[in-house]
């Protein structure tokens, strides 16, 4: 997959897990547990995406 593709792909994730965030977040009795794996998965796609962008010769 050529890289702007999976740039796309992740930044697509990122966006879904975000709105999924907002959506456990909004609910009177929200799990903690499952929000904490969200937002540490959406992290890592983040970090994934910074680290793509950069440079090759910061890689």
């Amino acid at each position: 997959m050529p890289l702007q593709n999976h740039l796309v792909e992740l930044e697509r994730k990122h966006q879904a897990l975000d709105r999924e965030i907002q959506s456990v977040t909004a609910q009177p009795a929200s799990d903690e547990v499952r929000l904490a794996e969200l937002k540490r998965r959406k992290l890592q796609l983040k970090d994934e995406i910074t680290r793509l962008r950069r440079p090759a010769s910061l890689h």
